[in-house]
């Protein structure tokens, strides 16, 4: 007997329909395999569509509420979303990470730390080892020439390279301001800045102090050029430009051991300090040696020195007070 043959047998025996499985197993011999009496459930009962009556349920209990249709099926929201409902370890197609070991406190900032003004400092350590090298001939002579100036000339000779090089120092000390200025302002004003990056901070005092140089340089040609003879000016910018180089040979100490050394703050300031008003008393007395000894000038080298050297200085103090207000973030 095979499954194909099962259906006629039971249909020239008993010509009724059976309505359950139990009536086609009945109906079947003792012999029968499995699959034989799989095959003659499938034959006589088939697959049928379960359809659901689309009619309102009215028989429910009296002071019940209206039953739920039993195709409607929703799950609470504390089954359908948990904690670990986003979590990589349940979706293969989110890229996981490695959860061994547990994560250490990071390392705090340090200026020693940071590679670009560490990398600036060994810049300037170089520049100034160079300078030393070639050129302490001339800083001596210079330096002897500004205290006791020759009366037989107004100016010292000077190659270009001594030039080249005063004026390489004297971008040094830009550098070195707006590394002192950066620290100060992350450390005292503000933690935070609109800046993308803490390096575009630094750039922003960069270029704020080299401004303040070329301005102060072109006010001084500008204003002497109109009141005073060309020998007499060109005597007083080569020591101008003399006093700025060596105003960023002074403040590098006070650089290198606030990053290095991790000198306090305070006397790091009162250091800086220092040296500006130093040379700022070195440029007023080289400005009335040079313009107003003879005349015996003395109200007027006051308004000559306030007008092109303090009023620059404390526009650029305000500039950048001005401009860290702008970049800061305020809580």
């Amino acid at each position: 007997m095979t499954d194909a043959t099962v259906p006629e047998a039971i249909v020239e025996v008993h010509p009724t329909k059976p309505q359950t499985p139990y009536q086609v197993l009945r109906l079947l011999p003792k012999d029968a395999t499995p699959a034989q009496q799989d095959s003659a459930i499938q034959a006589w009962l088939g697959h049928r569509e379960i359809r659901y009556s689309e009619q309102p349920d009215t028989l429910h209990l009296p002071g019940e509420g209206v039953p739920k249709d039993l195709k409607a099926v929703s799950l609470p929201q504390y089954y359908r979303e948990n904690f670990f409902s986003k979590d990589t370890l349940y979706h293969e197609e989110l890229s996981a990470q490695d959860y061994f070991g547990m994560p250490g406190d990071p390392v705090p900032y340090s200026y020693a730390n940071d590679n670009l003004v560490t990398s600036l400092l060994i810049i300037g350590f170089l520049l100034i080892a160079f300078a030393f090298s070639r050129m302490s001939n001339f800083i001596v002579g210079q330096a002897k020439n500004f205290i006791h100036p020759s009366q037989n000339r107004l100016t010292l000779s000077e190659t270009s390279s001594e030039i080249y090089m005063q004026v390489v120092l004297t971008f040094l000390a830009c550098i070195v301001y707006a590394l002192l200025y950066y620290l100060y302002a992350t450390e005292y004003l503000a933690k935070t800045y609109v800046t993308t990056s803490e390096y575009v901070l630094l750039g922003i005092f960069l270029v704020v102090f080299v401004g303040y140089s070329l301005m102060r340089f072109g006010l001084y040609t500008m204003v002497n050029n109109l009141f005073f003879d060309s020998s007499r000016n060109k005597k007083f910018l080569t020591s101008l430009l003399y006093l700025s180089s060596i105003e960023g040979l002074l403040l590098y100490p006070a650089l290198a051991l606030l990053a290095f050394m991790h000198l306090p703050a305070q006397n790091a300031i009162w250091y800086c300090l220092t040296v500006v008003i130093l040379v700022k008393i070195l440029t007023f007395y080289k400005s009335f040696t040079i313009f107003f000894k003879q005349n015996d000038l003395f109200l007027q080298i006051i308004l000559y020195f306030c007008a092109l050297e303090m009023v620059p200085l404390f526009t650029l103090w305000g500039g950048l007070s001005v401009i860290v207000d702008i970049l800061k973030i305020n809580f």
